[in-house]
């Protein structure tokens, strides 16, 4: 398989750039035949990396990829899961290069969607492709791709009640996370929920010259302003009333563990270009971009932002604003003690209303498994060295789902980094990555076979 490997790694390559070449933005219905298209690309690679029934699932919205290789109905059964839509590359202006004509500079892979989640998904294919062709495949596999991660997955929970005899496995296996350094493997033990609101606070029922009524309405995007500050704290923690009532603190064993990650402060912020972190009193960086609930505005807007000056008081303000939510919340009780807070705090000169968008569960994911021990020893062939766990900040609102529904659990393999500046302007991913999660797949399988048996 190493040969195999070895001689097709620019074939790899040149379909991954095909497929990022594709703008398969899922948010915007500009993009929607680029969607399809993307789907349709998929669905004929799975085909020729030799699984069978390839084939096209539609929605009401963006279709689901889905294909397999039954190998032997009594080994086990991997089920893939990735998504090839991709985030909104705005603002087009910041890109070094097009976000939808990947280059390749510093021996990484610069378009959208690089690492999230094609460069990653695509691992697989071309891993089960290799499996395949050197009749190395050790488990049956089935692969499911869809078009609606970065909107939600609104369609997806229902395929998957539809199809659970279709999808029936025994672990499931994606790769949208990331990995400590390319130095320092890691596995992401767990993710976190989210619960994602748009609000709207609404002022006089027109726009007005501030000059003359400035001073005797409220301003909306004042007040909107004022509401954001106020849903934290001096210590950094979000005033929502009920909002811990259901965080439960991890043990001082249980962080001393996630504490022995690599990290360097310092390095973080030169990264960043920060002079210093902020955040929830009492925990480090990592704690809080992992363990702890957040609340952050992802986008603001009302007013004149165009060129020059324009001296309005707006009619309107709105906001964007996602919570990260840790086990034992969810996203419908979140939303709703957000509302009710929101609404309570607005003032009498204006109107609020707020929007639930999506969110997703947490999600822990054990590490006595033999899922779990089979990854772990795929790292170590690969890297030569154990993978740390870790916790994730991110969401994969699936995962809870696929575990409700088809009693399985997710194993999060993901290969990214930290730094491939993942929804940012410059998303990148390294051929070290790509190239390392190619040769790494397949011990998982090898490794799983064994322990299944």
């Amino acid at each position: 398989m190493t040969n195999y490997l070895e001689q097709n790694k620019q074939r790899f390559l040149d379909e991954l750039l095909d497929l990022l070449r594709i703008p398969s933005v899922s948010a915007d219905s500009t993009f929607k035949a680029d969607v399809r298209r993307a789907a349709e690309f998929v669905k004929d690679k799975l085909t020729a990396a030799g699984l069978d029934g390839a084939k096209l699932y539609e929605t009401p919205g963006h279709p689901i990829v889905y294909a397999e290789k039954i190998v032997d109905a009594s080994k086990p059964t991997v089920l893939v899961y990735g998504h090839y839509d991709v985030q909104p590359a705005d603002p087009y202006e910041l890109w070094k290069t097009p976000p939808f004509e990947p280059t390749i500079r510093n021996e990484r892979i610069y378009a959208r969607g690089a690492c999230d989640d094609k460069g990653q998904f695509y691992m697989h294919i071309k891993a089960i492709e290799a499996m395949v062709a050197t009749d190395g495949l050790p488990c049956n596999v089935k692969v499911m791709i869809e078009g609606e991660e970065e909107v939600g997955s609104d369609h997806l929970g229902e395929f998957v009640k539809e199809h659970k005899e279709m999808l029936r496995g025994d672990v499931i296996l994606i790769s949208d996370t990331s990995i400590i350094s390319n130095e320092t493997p890691s596995l992401e033990t767990g993710l976190r929920g989210l619960s994602y609101v748009e609000v709207k606070v609404t002022g006089p029922n027109r726009d007005l010259h501030s000059g003359v009524y400035g001073g005797g309405v409220a301003n909306p995007i004042n007040v909107l302003c004022e509401m954001i500050a106020s849903l934290h704290d001096e210590e950094g923690r979000i005033t929502l009333p009920g909002f811990y009532d259901k965080v439960t603190d991890l043990s001082d064993d249980e962080r001393a563990e996630l504490a022995k990650a690599p990290f360097d402060l310092e390095e973080y912020k030169r990264d960043l270009a920060i002079g210093d972190v902020m955040g929830e009193s009492g925990y480090s960086t990592n704690e809080r971009t992992s363990i702890r609930p957040t609340l952050d505005v992802n986008g603001i807007w009302g007013g004149y932002t165009g060129e020059g000056a324009k001296t309005v008081l707006p009619s309107t303000a709105s906001a964007k604003i996602s919570m990260r939510l840790v086990p034992n919340q969810t996203p419908d009780q979140i939303t709703e003690l957000f509302t009710t807070h929101f609404l309570s705090i607005a003032p009498a000169g204006v109107s609020v209303t707020v929007t639930p968008h999506h969110g997703g569960m947490p999600y822990v994911t054990p590490v006595d498994s033999v899922e779990f021990e089979a990854a772990s020893k795929a790292f170590e062939d690969a890297w030569g060295k154990k993978p740390i766990p870790t916790r994730g900040g991110g969401s994969i609102p699936i995962t809870a789902l696929f575990e409700k529904e088809l009693g399985i659990k997710s194993i999060l393999m993901g290969f990214g980094l930290d730094s491939d500046a993942l929804h940012s302007p410059n998303e990148s991913y390294g051929l070290f990555n790509f190239y390392k999660g190619i040769e790494t797949i397949p011990y998982f399988y090898k490794h799983y076979a064994a322990l299944k048996q």
